[in-house]
Parts: structure tokens; C-alpha cells; sequence
């Protein structure tokens, strides 16, 4: 139990991914934190958009390749980028070693988001792209277009 009366919330795998949800904002419709890891080399979601939520993410640990409307860069530890709503974002560890990230989504996209994806990512094989964006614009992502 955490100080709050709340059980914690499992850790949620996609793929070598790892999503593990500190606040939980979507009852009060409020602030999410989660803590992401990503392996090197990990398949992560497309570039993509969201129309509800503005997101931070802050590095822990190791580098992470994050890009906010076409200006990337490599982020080390303590070091952070933000995405106001409507931007198109994007992250990956194309490094040796795995990254540790906080993400803060306001308001939260929720826990139950996660799950979802995951079920239709961790089935085998490739993933079936009209499930995740049925998926994604449920909960208000809107994945890029293919740039020209």
C-alpha cells in the first residue's frame, strides 16, 4: 500500500517496453506519472499526436531519443522535454544501454490505456495497425502522417 491507501499499480509490458504507473490521474481527471524503461533497440509507438494532453518527459537514466515536432535530441539524466498538446512527438533508444524516463501527462491518459495496447502488442507476430489506431484515437492520440 502506498501512503495514500492505494495499492500500486502493476508494472505493463508492451513488447520491451515497461510502463509503471506512479499517480494514476485518470479518477480525478488530473496529472499521471508513470516511470518508462526502454531497452535499446526497443519497438515504440509511432510519431503521433495527442489532442487531450500535454506531456514532460524527464530522464533517470541512461539516454533516451526523444523529438518534439521535428527537433530531436538525445536526452541524459536530469535532462527533459516538453510536448504541448497537438505536437507531434516520438521517442527511442537507439543506444547500449537501457533508458529510464518519468513521463507526466495532463490531464493523465490513464493506466488503462496501456493495458490495452499491450493486449493487442504482446499477441505474437506483428501487431495489427488498425487495432492500435482504433486504440490510440479512443484515448486521443492521432498517429502522424508519413512525412513526404
Amino acid at each position: 500500500m502506498t501512503t495514500s491507501g492505494v495499492a500500486p499499480i502493476e508494472p505493463i509490458n508492451i513488447g520491451q517496453l515497461s510502463i509503471q504507473y506512479l499517480i494514476d490521474g485518470t479518477a480525478t481527471g488530473g496529472m499521471g506519472v508513470f516511470e518508462l524503461t526502454v531497452a535499446p533497440g526497443s519497438q515504440v509507438p509511432p510519431p503521433h499526436s495527442h489532442t487531450r494532453n500535454e506531456e514532460c518527459v524527464y530522464v533517470l537514466e541512461g539516454l533516451l531519443r526523444y523529438s518534439v515536432d521535428g527537433v530531436m535530441r538525445d536526452l541524459a539524466p536530469g535532462e527533459w522535454m516538453f510536448t504541448p498538446r497537438g505536437s507531434v512527438h516520438h521517442f527511442s533508444n537507439p543506444h547500449n544501454d537501457t533508458a529510464r524516463a518519468l513521463i507526466v501527462l495532463t490531464p493523465d491518459i490513464g493506466v488503462q490505456y496501456f493495458r490495452d495496447v499491450g493486449a493487442i502488442v504482446n499477441t505474437g507476430g506483428p501487431p495489427d495497425r488498425s487495432k492500435l489506431i482504433n486504440v490510440m484515437s479512443r484515448y486521443g492520440l492521432v498517429p502522424a502522417l508519413p512525412s513526404q
